[in-house]
């Protein structure tokens, strides 16, 4: 038996989306991949460490600041770990890819007249390429970064910003993230409509819906009827 209950969304009422990018509609084996294997590995020949030395000092780095908009920056770690991180993104670009159906869902929401807002977490220089390698943004309204807010989506005054640049109802939007923390955190301040991605990561295991309505892939909101 499914341990998610799937959304029944009401697309009469929404009008406006607000995405994330990296594990809603990015694969996150990308990141996993970077920060998991392509970054301990430079780290240990930069140092003179085993890889197994330079993941374990690495995920302990990771761990102490998760959740913050540090955690999320380019040039705090390119500082930190005395790596160029945005020339390491560079060297395993080729693994950026967007997920299954997600271009079909952005077309037929634009097609309905739907305000499409990509809402990330992810560093300019990260959220730079990605888009540049995916050629999203030609299926998205608008893009707004964190980092240009000054706060991580975690925070619900996070929320408060984003309403000053693209004002929205939160009774009529659907907002969709894979990160249970951040849609805890949209839940407080009070977007109705809230989805959770089970396989960021195409590689990896699905997660637990937490208590969030939730699917897989963008199929299954293209084919229940988004009308």
């Amino acid at each position: 038996m499914a341990d998610y209950f799937k959304p029944m969304i009401d697309w009469s009422q929404i009008e406006f989306l607000l995405l994330d990018m990296d594990g809603t509609l990015l694969d996150l084996h990308f990141d996993n991949h970077f920060w998991l294997e392509h970054v301990p590995r430079r780290y240990a020949e930069a140092y003179g460490l085993t890889s197994q030395a330079a993941r374990q000092q690495l995920l302990a780095r990771y761990q102490s600041i998760e959740g913050t908009l540090q955690w999320y920056c380019v040039d705090h770690w390119s500082r930190e770990l005395g790596l160029d991180i945005a020339l390491l993104k560079a060297e395993v670009e080729h693994l950026i890819s967007v997920h299954p159906h997600v271009v079909d869902f952005l077309k037929v929401m634009g097609e309905q007249g739907r305000r499409r807002v990509l809402v990330t977490n992810a560093h300019q220089k990260s959220l730079a390429l990605k888009l540049e390698r995916t050629q999203l943004g030609g299926y998205l309204d608008a893009v707004v970064c964190a980092h240009d807010l000054g706060l991580p989506k975690e925070m619900p005054l996070f929320w408060n910003k984003l309403q000053e640049i693209e004002p929205f109802d939160p009774e009529r939007t659907l907002f969709v993230d894979d990160s249970p923390s951040v849609l805890a955190s949209a839940r407080e301040y009070g977007i109705r409509w809230l989805l959770r991605i089970l396989k960021p990561d195409t590689r990896g295991p699905a997660r637990k819906a937490e208590g969030f309505p939730a699917i897989h892939d963008f199929s299954e909101l293209i084919f229940s009827g988004t009308r």
